[in-house]
């Protein structure tokens, strides 16, 4: 099984991603790329994380995919740093034989990042306001659907 986890300032070429993934001669590829969300002011995302730790982390969600789904490789990407408006934030890809395990393990994923990785949050805007980001109901019930699955 093929497993790639990174956490990096660095943009990520999701083309590159993809095609590095579909070698694993699957039948269905799914994935998700997240952007920084704008409005209000908003000019930039700042994340923060405790290196070591957040790969650690990201690792076995990613490790616990693979069980659940049956996938034949995974890859996530997730930024940190400051993020302008925009920006790819976060990449989930999940390979496997068949497109309902590649899409359900893609959604285990990110509903998984949303909610229990050891980031932190903080929005920037225009007029020097800052604010972490709180977590919400609807993520922490999107990711609650997948108790017990799998």
């Amino acid at each position: 099984m093929m497993l790639r986890v990174a956490v990096q300032a660095e943009p990520f070429d999701a083309g590159a991603e993809i095609a590095a993934l579909a070698a694993s001669g699957a039948g269905g590829l799914a994935s998700f790329i997240g952007l920084v969300r704008g409005g209000g002011g908003l000019q930039a995302l700042r994340l923060e994380h405790y290196p070591g730790m957040t790969e650690r982390a990201i690792a076995r969600v990613a490790q616990e995919a693979a069980r659940r789904f049956d996938l034949l490789g995974c890859t996530v990407i997730h930024r940190i740093g400051d993020l302008e408006v925009a920006a790819q934030i976060v990449l989930v890809l999940a390979a496997s034989r068949h497109r309902h395990s590649a899409l359900d393990a893609t959604g285990y994923m990110i509903d998984w990042l949303k909610t229990g990785a050891p980031f932190w949050k903080q929005e920037l805007f225009a007029d020097g306001r800052t604010a972490w980001v709180e977590a919400r109901e609807a993520d922490e019930t999107a990711a609650a659907r997948w108790d017990g699955a799998g």
